[in-house]
């Protein structure tokens, strides 16, 4: 998944949010005369080429509107964008993941884009149920779904099926679920370990509470208890000494995947044409353990338009463009995850969806009546919790502490985090 090492200095993002005026997207007429707007986002050359090219076709459609184009790989991108706002000259309209949209919400710094959503200038109304409400903090609506994707069960489909174990499928309770990685370990004679460890899984962990009528977040508080967390990491101890998982201290998630030491792991719909990159075997997809309405569409990423833009109009304008136009859903491809506009990604399957992008694209279509709504986007503390988690995991895995002592020791930290 995109993760970002740590937040942007603090006091430079309360320095922004000092330098912006209000605005929203309803409240400036859109310009008669000529519009130039910057445009920045983090990735790679193809996400580049990809996503020039589909602005560059609304500037043939709106000749009056053309594009000042920055990006940058993923390091040090929101260093960045914070030290260009402060500058004086933040783009208009950026990337952002749904680690910071709370943060930057919360701070003023993101454009108000609720009236055009409301009044249909940004058409939200052809995306998956939830995945609209997943832009919106606070009652505004601050970002728009650039790319969809949902969590998965990533299994190495060639290895189970050469060892002749059942395949896993979609409603698999978790007891079924790890009886059935013990399996694949037992039939492969330890040489392979069934699924990776996903005790530090923060998403993973979600989905579970989910499945059980609990949240990861209630309001600004946790929506669980200590318990919880004491039962979950009880219950992946329990795998590992079943050998339903790897011994402690060896890789996790994609990289015990693809290095062969599992034959699943836990990730994202829209990871899996990198995952299976590289790997010979088939790779195939299924809803993660428990009842998947515990799972949601989930914004990949977000368009996002600065509140200090002078040009909110035209910045709604483009939004709904690169989220609803066919030919720019072709152009822009599935490299953030698949069109946001279910009509959209429907009409341009056939060349978005060649090899593993078919596979994951008929996993999408098969799980998307049997989700669930989607959360409230994560607080802007939600990294801290990740490394938080993942660190009571690793002491559990390792024996130097129980359950419930690596439990209480993480509630309290993400209690704190949290308030602080």
């Amino acid at each position: 998944m995109r993760r970002f090492s740590r937040r942007p200095p603090v006091a430079l993002l309360a320095a922004v949010a000092l330098a912006v005026g209000g605005c929203s997207a309803g409240a400036t007429a859109e310009s008669t005369g000529p519009v130039t707007l910057s445009v920045f986002w983090w990735g790679d050359q193809a996400r580049a080429e990809r996503t020039e090219a589909a602005l560059k076709l609304y500037s043939t459609r709106h000749p009056g509107t053309s594009f000042k184009i920055t990006w940058q790989a993923a390091d040090g991108y929101y260093d960045r964008l914070a030290t260009q706002a402060v500058g004086g000259n933040a783009p208009d309209l950026f990337q952002i993941d749904d680690a910071r949209l709370v943060d930057y919400a919360g701070r003023g710094l993101l454009l108000d884009l609720s009236a055009p959503v409301t009044d249909g200038r940004i058409d939200v109304t052809r995306f998956p149920p939830g995945l609209a409400d997943y832009g919106t903090v606070g009652g505004r609506v601050v970002g728009v779904a650039a790319g969809a994707e949902t969590a998965a069960l990533v299994y190495n489909r060639t290895l189970v099926k050469e060892l002749g174990v059942a395949e896993p499928k979609t409603g698999m309770s978790y007891p079924q679920f790890l009886a059935w990685a013990a399996q694949v370990t037992r039939e492969s004679g330890g040489d392979v370990a069934g699924t990776a460890d996903a005790s530090g899984d923060l998403d993973a962990f979600g989905m579970w509470l989910r499945a059980q009528g609990r949240e990861l977040y209630l309001g600004d508080g946790l929506g669980f208890q200590s318990d919880d967390v004491a039962r979950w990491f009880a219950m992946w101890q329990e795998a590992r000494w079943d050998e339903a998982t790897p011994a402690a201290g060896g890789p996790t998630g994609e990289h015990a995947l693809v290095g062969g030491k599992t034959a699943a792991a836990f990730g994202w719909s829209g990871q899996f044409v990198g995952w299976q990159g590289q790997v010979d075997d088939d790779l195939a997809l299924v809803a993660c353990p428990g009842d998947p309405r515990a799972q949601w569409a989930r914004a990949s990423y977000y368009w996002a338009g600065f509140r200090g833009t002078r040009e909110p109009g035209a910045v709604a304008a483009v939004i709904n463009f690169l989220a609803n136009d066919p030919q720019a859903g072709r152009l822009l491809g599935d490299d953030r995850g698949f069109a946001p506009n279910l009509e959209v990604r429907e009409t341009n399957a056939a060349d978005l969806a060649e090899g593993p992008a078919r596979t994951a694209l008929a996993f999408e279509r098969a799980v998307s009546g049997r989700i669930g709504p989607a959360p409230a986007p994560p607080p802007p503390a939600h990294a801290e919790l990740r490394a938080l988690l993942a660190a009571a995991a690793g002491r559990v895995a390792t024996e130097k502490s129980t359950s419930d002592q690596a439990a209480a020791d993480f509630y309290r930290k993400a209690a704190a985090a949290l308030a602080g």
